[in-house]
């Protein structure tokens, strides 16, 4: 089983950068997907970028290009959501996704807020 646990949220300024970690137990690195996802609030729940290890990064968020970046460290089993020059209108909860062996798996969200 599977087992996503997504940190690094917290209260940053508006310009400001974050890294998130979403570290997986149960998981190998061979044909995956993974994908950071957020929610802000009263809005639907929307995908941002996704790093696979058939098509490499894609983003899902024009929002974010140049300013979010994703990557992997498989020898800490760990996918990373690097974000600078935050907005306000990055505040919301994110989480990562798996998608492995045919099946999906959640992790917890971490909240990100940015004051302007």
């Amino acid at each position: 089983e599977v087992q996503l646990q997504a940190s690094g949220g917290g209260l940053v300024q508006a310009g400001g950068s974050l890294r998130l970690s979403c570290a997986a137990s149960g998981f190998i690195f061979d044909d995956y997907s993974i994908a950071w996802y957020r929610q802000a609030p009263g809005k639907e729940r929307e995908g941002i970028l996704c790093i696979s290890s058939r098509e490499g990064i894609t983003f899902y968020s024009d929002s974010v290009k140049g300013r979010f970046a994703i990557f992997s460290d498989s020898s800490k089993n760990t996918v990373y959501l690097q974000m600078t020059s935050l907005k306000p209108e990055d505040t919301a909860v994110y989480y990562c996704h798996i998608y492995w062996r045919e099946r999906n798996w959640w992790g917890q969200g971490t909240q990100v807020t940015v004051s302007s």
